[in-house]
């Protein structure tokens, strides 16, 4: 498969993935964390806005390797 190719499949994944991530999180966020205190609630929604990071840079690198006849 080429970069370019690859590139492709991670954008459509990655965006896939954001969309089933983002309902999931402000359900969680509005159900749960609004009964929290003010800081601890800053520190859920900043961890619930970056965590999605971690699951995708594995796809990243994959996104990125390059071609076999450029290696």
């Amino acid at each position: 498969m080429t970069q370019r190719t690859r590139k492709l499949v991670g954008t459509i994944v990655i965006i896939v993935f954001v969309m089933i991530y983002g309902p999931i999180a402000m359900t969680l966020a509005d159900s749960r964390i609004a009964e929290l205190p003010g800081i601890a609630q800053a520190v859920v929604y900043m961890l619930l806005g970056l965590v999605w990071v971690v699951p995708v840079l594995p796809l990243i690198k994959w996104m990125q390797k390059p071609d076999p006849d450029q290696a």
